[in-house]
């Protein structure tokens, strides 16, 4: 295991989740529910934690309260990991939720840049001298080890993660190119026309000292308040040692309710991947050739909880925990949130089931 000592590790985490509709309405995007027994902000923190960090830094800023309590009752509660909850982190230091948060004294952030600097107390503390960007939103296993490893190795002031994807969706991300030597030499947010297939897999390493230096340069700036759009071009238009590590194996930004619903008929139609954390009860069914396959009657091809009520027929999808599909019902290639209740009678084909029942339908091809 890699020597992490002098990494700070903050993760970004204060989206709403607009993008995806009514699945993110009146709900934490990091919180929103995923494979049948976690939440998305889960990969990270178990990433962090398998990869040996002590601690991570949470920056979020919609609906803390909520969040932190999930995270201080879910992943507070072992020794040798532990989230940080910035100024607020003071009140979760006993088992118990806290009665009161600090009222807070600092302007709401704009962008991902502007959490790091109103946060920086707690981000550049005294013996960081690298630090590692996370988001809340991804889906994907992976030891940070390595990563930190060739960054230090190569003196670098920013190494990124990034991935070799279907040229049709680089559009969605930020577009990255290197020379030969492994140089970043272009990074371009969401361009309109890709040139090349590798994409910025939204997880980095600064050099601390740079990273500051930049942040208080744009700070009071007319910018974006962004890491990606106004940080990261900012080095590279200065001639700054930016170097990219290659992701291999799956991974998922979860952006959009196609992407959500995309990713889950993966979980479905293949060997699942090891999830995070299991916060809800299920049963894994054993696998068959590709497929994994309930001994359920009625479940063909699906992640099911074992608590699974169904009178019904369950093919390719994924169910959480307390759903109930009654009598004669179809559920194809969709998701269904915990307690759903899908009535006698229904066809439900290509969508997202919330907790209340409300059918979200998944339009075919989009790629937003």
């Amino acid at each position: 295991m890699a020597d992490l000592r002098g990494v700070r590790a903050v993760l970004l985490a204060g989206g709403e989740g607009r993008r995806m509709g009514p699945l993110g309405t009146g709900r934490l995007k990091p919180l929103v529910p995923y494979g049948g027994t976690c939440r998305l902000i889960d990969f990270s923190l178990a990433n962090a934690r398998a990869s040996g960090l002590p601690e991570v830094l949470l920056l979020s800023q919609y609906e803390e309260r909520l969040l932190m309590d999930d995270l201080h009752r879910v992943w507070n509660t072992a020794p040798g990991f532990r989230v940080h909850f910035g100024p607020y982190d003071a009140a979760y230091r006993g088992r118990e939720l806290p009665a009161g948060l600090p009222r807070r004294t600092w302007p709401l952030e704009r962008g991902t840049a502007d959490a790091l600097i109103r946060k920086a107390e707690y981000v550049f503390t005294e013996g960081t001298e690298q630090v590692l960007v996370l988001h809340a939103d991804h889906v994907y296993r992976y030891d940070y080890g390595p990563l930190v490893e060739a960054h230090r190795t190569s003196g670098a002031a920013l190494t990124i993660a990034y991935q070799r994807i279907d040229p049709r969706w680089v559009h969605l991300f930020g577009m990255v190119r290197f020379d030969g030597g492994g140089r970043l030499t272009e990074f371009t947010e969401k361009p309109e026309n890709p040139t090349s297939d590798l994409v910025f897999a939204a997880f980095c390493v600064f050099d601390a000292a740079v990273l500051r230096r930049y942040l208080d340069a744009l700070d009071g700036t007319d910018w974006q308040h962004d890491i990606s759009r106004d940080v990261i071009p900012a080095m590279l238009a200065a001639g700054e040692h930016i170097r990219g590590h290659e992701v291999h194996g799956h991974w998922e930004d979860i952006g959009t309710v196609e992407r959500y619903h995309r990713a889950h008929l993966v979980l479905a139609s293949g060997p699942r991947p090891p999830l995070p954390v299991e916060r809800m009860p299920r049963t894994v069914r054993p696998a068959v050739g590709r497929r994994w396959v309930a001994d359920a009657p009625g479940v063909r091809a699906s992640v099911v909880p074992s608590d699974l009520a169904n009178a019904g027929l369950v093919t390719d999808s994924v169910l959480f925990p307390g759903v109930r599909v009654g009598a004669g019902a179809r559920v194809r290639r969709s998701v269904v949130l915990p307690g759903a209740v899908i009535p006698p009678g229904a066809d439900i084909d290509g969508a997202v089931v919330l907790e209340d029942g409300h059918i979200q339908h998944v339009a075919e091809g989009v790629s937003a």
